[in-house]
């Protein structure tokens, strides 16, 4: 499921327009972006947690040439899957 069919779905299930839908989606998605750039984790429960994990430099390698190079130290977001999502998804194998 890509954005718009997650729009869409909304759209139907709720009854709202899809402009509303739309920007309902859009403002649930800039608020968790917000939180994770101020280092805020998002937790939502029975889905999951977003959170922001920091990797320090280290020296790799360009794979092409095998080039020594140094990588600058990172912040990624991180996301871990909840106990109820893991459940429901781990049950639905093989039926």
């Amino acid at each position: 499921m890509n954005k718009s069919e997650l729009i869409e779905a909304l759209a139907q299930e709720t009854g709202l327009h899809r402009n509303v839908a739309e920007q309902v989606v859009k403002e649930v998605f800039s608020a968790m972006t917000e939180s994770l750039i101020n280092g805020e984790g998002v937790e939502i429960r029975g889905f999951g947690s977003f959170s922001i994990r920091e990797y320090g430099s280290y020296t790799g390698r360009n794979p092409k040439t095998g080039e020594k190079i140094s990588v600058k130290p990172k912040r990624l977001p991180f996301f871990k899957v909840g106990k109820g999502l893991r459940e429901r998804v781990k049950n639905k194998v093989g039926q």
